[in-house]
């Protein structure tokens, strides 16, 4: 009889051994679902929230300010060792071993992507840079995470999501944090069942002082790392920054727009940058619904946020939590009668708490990401670890099967029943829509201009 004390492989055999005796639909059924909406409340005191997925090898490219808060969340899971970095600059990779101690150091990610150690990679380097990486990476046959936006032009992105959809035994996550995110998988329902009443309108804003300029005592260096700040090679606003609620306020309506206008102009920081420092951008939806994206860099005044109206209620997000704002004539739903109300001025909110505890949601314990460290970038990660893991199991399951060389096509078949089974988060096609979208929003800001956005710009890669 065949034994092992590698928790890992033993969950692989247990895996192979299963489907020996049912269908892969009972087999993932088998290893745990999870539902598209928020998790179970957890009793008092337990912890708020555990994975139980094995641990996969992790490889993060690209160690700037997101990069490093992307090993700093890797750092908090219990499955996702970091065992190398990569970053071509000196002075980032030398300050991101302080939080990988045990990830191998590679200034050239072509040997980090020869780590015969290294199972997934994340891609946190600049926007422009991706293409490349993500082809690159996929074609050593490793697991990939790509930060949004996918590219910086809609080609590439396109390439990116085609690359992913021809290499069906690689799982893919755009990172698109906010599809991941307990919270808006809570407040989810509440919009699409109609619990706001009749859809009025949407607003999202992300609103900081903040010159988005790094320093460097090299100029040429300089001018590499301030590359948002260079039209022909940035997003803008709209999709640095935009593209997360954007894609939010999407995926709640189920449908995309038909056309976007845009405003915006460079207002406060006159530096040499040709990039505007505040914008908006209005998005029409074929049945009629607006949402209105702002973008600042001149002014803090109420940072970010997330509004979504309703006939009987408004549904806001602010700092990854979120309230119910109900209308005086609005039917009583019951529960929000035990929910925890928040003041607000001249108005009270009726808290929407996901994963919460019976003490949280009525105020008797914290629920602020900021102090629990649960934000939508841990639940991303979390997801593409657990999601990843999965995926790698049940193409394994397939090649014992059916044979390592079986047709592609009988492949994806076989994983359609995977998807019932994956946590939620967002696939190359959603990152790719997403992108396209954040574009030419930021084309019709610069234009200033309204620019129709026809069917086939959203239509599968």
């Amino acid at each position: 009889m065949n034994t092992t004390s590698d928790p890992e492989a033993q969950s692989d055999l247990n895996r192979r051994a299963f489907l020996k005796g049912g269908s892969v639909a009972t087999l993932m059924a088998m290893m745990g679902g999870v539902p598209l909406i928020a998790q179970e409340k957890t009793p008092e005191g337990a912890t708020k929230y555990k994975t139980s997925s094995p641990p996969v090898n992790c490889g993060v490219i690209g160690l700037g300010y997101h990069g490093r808060d992307i090993l700093a969340t890797l750092a908090r899971l219990p499955n996702a060792p970091v065992v190398a970095i990569c970053d071509k600059y000196p002075a980032f990779l030398n300050r991101s071993k302080e939080l990988a101690p045990k990830a191998a150091a590679y200034a050239d990610y072509k040997e980090l992507l020869a780590d015969k150690n290294v199972k997934a990679v994340i891609i946190a380097t600049p926007t422009h840079q991706h293409k490349q990486v993500v082809l690159d990476v996929l074609a050593a046959g490793k697991h990939v995470y790509c930060e949004a936006p996918l590219a910086h032009s809609i080609d590439d992105a396109k390439a990116i999501a085609q690359a992913a959809k021809v290499n069906p035994k690689l799982y893919f996550q755009a990172g698109l944090q906010d599809r991941a995110d307990p919270q808006r998988l809570f407040v989810l329902p509440f919009v699409r069942s109609g619990g706001i009443g009749t859809f009025g309108d949407a607003r999202m804003q992300s609103c900081k002082k903040q010159s988005w300029r790094r320093a460097s005592p090299n100029p040429e260096r300089e001018k590499e790392i301030n590359w948002r700040l260079v039209k022909n090679l940035s997003t803008g606003l709209v999709g640095e920054l935009g593209i997360h609620s954007v894609d939010v306020a999407c995926w709640f309506l189920n449908e995309r727009p038909k056309a976007v206008t845009g405003f915006g102009a460079l207002r406060h920081w006159k530096d040499g940058r040709d990039v505007p420092d505040s914008v908006r951008a209005v998005f029409e939806f074929p049945s009629g619904v607006t949402v209105t994206f702002d973008g600042s860099l001149l002014s803090s005044f109420d940072t970010s946020l997330e509004v979504y109206t309703g006939s009987d209620a408004t549904i806001l997000v602010r700092d990854f939590k979120a309230w119910m704002f109900k209308e005086a004539d609005a039917p009583l739903l019951g529960w929000e009668v035990y929910a925890r109300k928040d003041e607000f001025y001249k108005q009270e909110g009726i808290a929407l708490v996901a994963n919460a505890s019976k003490a949280s949601a009525q105020g008797g314990a914290t629920d602020d990401p900021a102090v629990t460290g649960f934000t939508p970038l841990y639940y991303a990660l979390e997801t593409f670890v657990t999601n990843t893991d999965l995926h790698h199991a049940a193409v394994e399951d397939f090649a014992a099967s059916f044979g390592a060389n079986a047709d592609a096509a009988a492949l994806n078949d076989y994983l359609k029943d995977l998807q019932k089974t994956k946590k939620h988060a967002a696939t190359a096609q959603d990152g790719y829509e997403a992108t396209a979208l954040a574009l030419k929003a930021n084309e019709a800001i610069l234009a200033g201009k309204k620019i129709e956005l026809g069917k086939e710009l959203f239509a599968p890669v």
